[in-house]
């Protein structure tokens, strides 16, 4: 999508602090994080919502799941734990209309959250 901010970043258009990157995924450094640790993980493949998806995508957010293992691994997250958050419209959060999970870590996470 052409207008979408996190396809932009994908792209190269526009500047993003990524963490990772393979064909399908990458991963980026929120620009107002909410925690110490705040990296966002998208799909390459543009989808506004998880309401969006189908059984075809369905690998890619496996990769999803182990990117975030993998993020998480290389950058210790595994000892004090870690939050990942996916939000599905603005009900919810959303705020960009890109699927897109939140790992967040660094401080203790309450439940519930606010």
């Amino acid at each position: 999508m052409s207008d979408c901010l996190f396809c932009k970043i994908s792209k190269g258009d526009i500047p993003g602090d990524k963490v990772y990157e393979d064909d399908n995924v990458f991963a980026f450094r929120d620009i107002n994080p909410q925690a110490p640790t705040h990296i966002l993980i998208c799909p390459k493949k543009h989808m506004s919502t998880i309401m969006d998806m189908d059984s075809e995508d369905e690998p890619m957010i496996g990769s999803i799941f182990s990117v975030a293992n993998t993020l998480a691994t290389e950058m210790g997250l595994e000892k004090g734990g870690f939050r990942l958050v996916l939000n599905c419209g603005s009900g919810a959060g959303q705020s960009v209309f890109h699927v897109h999970f939140h790992l967040l870590a660094g401080r203790p996470m309450k439940w519930p959250p606010g």
